[in-house]
């Protein structure tokens, strides 16, 4: 009997670095669930995966909330068969204020989107993985938390995204028996509409007074890199190549960490 192929969940596929993944996944012969908030967008990325002749199921959740995602992870291996790629990519910048200012619902949402999102994300999909045998984990952490710390009033981000690659390091270790890798992408700026969702207050206080060289990326003369970019990375973290890497994370910046 034939073996089936590849199936990918993709989380905050509507938009940016998750639709680019999406794709591109897609593209290699893998059925991709998309996962998001708006359907309309999750509906235009199925269609041009269609398009290209791929498979992709919509997915309508909301990454913080335990029975949605659920349904979600039920419904996507029902349909294609099984679950052997996650890319855990949901995230919000939030609010970024000073300590004193930033409000404890304010935190509660970045936390509960950007950290609880991957929580569920792994906790709902790694049974799936297991019973397959094994599988691949890719969650988009962020240079913020990891190579830098200056983004004005950024706390509630960073520490997720600093929490993100703890849990990525962790569960190498835990998951490596069931032939399970799990790694992180670490992106700098990147083309995306992740600042639609920024609220930037009081940046006077925060703010690291140095003046930066012209364009923060070195790599592409000061503009900020493409969720392709990024894509190509987490397709080789999920592929048969990656085989030996696990629990590391890829800094996908253009050298933009290394000036701050």
């Amino acid at each position: 009997m034939a073996s089936r192929s590849s199936v990918a969940l993709v989380t905050g596929a509507g938009s940016g670095i998750g639709r680019a993944t999406a794709c591109m996944l897609a593209a290699n012969g893998t059925k991709v669930g998309v996962l998001g908030r708006t359907r309309l967008e999750l509906e235009e990325v199925a269609a041009e995966i269609s398009a290209q002749g791929g498979e992709a199921l919509v997915l309508e959740a909301d990454v913080s909330e335990e029975i949605p995602m659920r349904k979600a992870v039920d419904a996507l291996v029902s349909a294609f068969g099984g679950l052997d790629i996650i890319v855990a990519n949901a995230g919000i910048n939030g609010v970024w204020a000073p300590i004193d200012d930033l409000q404890p619902f304010e935190w509660d949402e970045t936390i509960a989107v950007n950290l609880r999102g991957t929580f569920l994300t792994l906790h709902t999909t790694v049974p799936h993985l297991k019973q397959n045998g094994g599988g691949a984990i890719v969650v988009v952490s962020s240079i913020n938390g990891t190579r830098t710390f200056t983004t004005p009033g950024a706390t509630a981000y960073t520490a997720t995204k600093a929490a993100q690659v703890a849990m990525v390091q962790q569960l190498a270790l835990e998951l490596a028996r069931h032939q399970i890798r799990v790694n992180a992408v670490c992106p700098g700026e990147i083309d995306t509409s992740i600042s639609e969702n920024t609220s930037l207050r009081r940046e006077e206080e925060t703010a690291i007074p140095v003046d930066w060289p012209v364009g923060q990326v070195p790599i592409t003369g000061g503009k900020p890199g493409r969720s392709q970019d990024v894509a190509e990375v987490i397709r080789f973290l999920v592929s048969d190549e990656a085989r030996h890497i696990t629990g590391s994370p890829v800094w996908v910046d253009g050298g933009q960490g290394l000036l701050r």
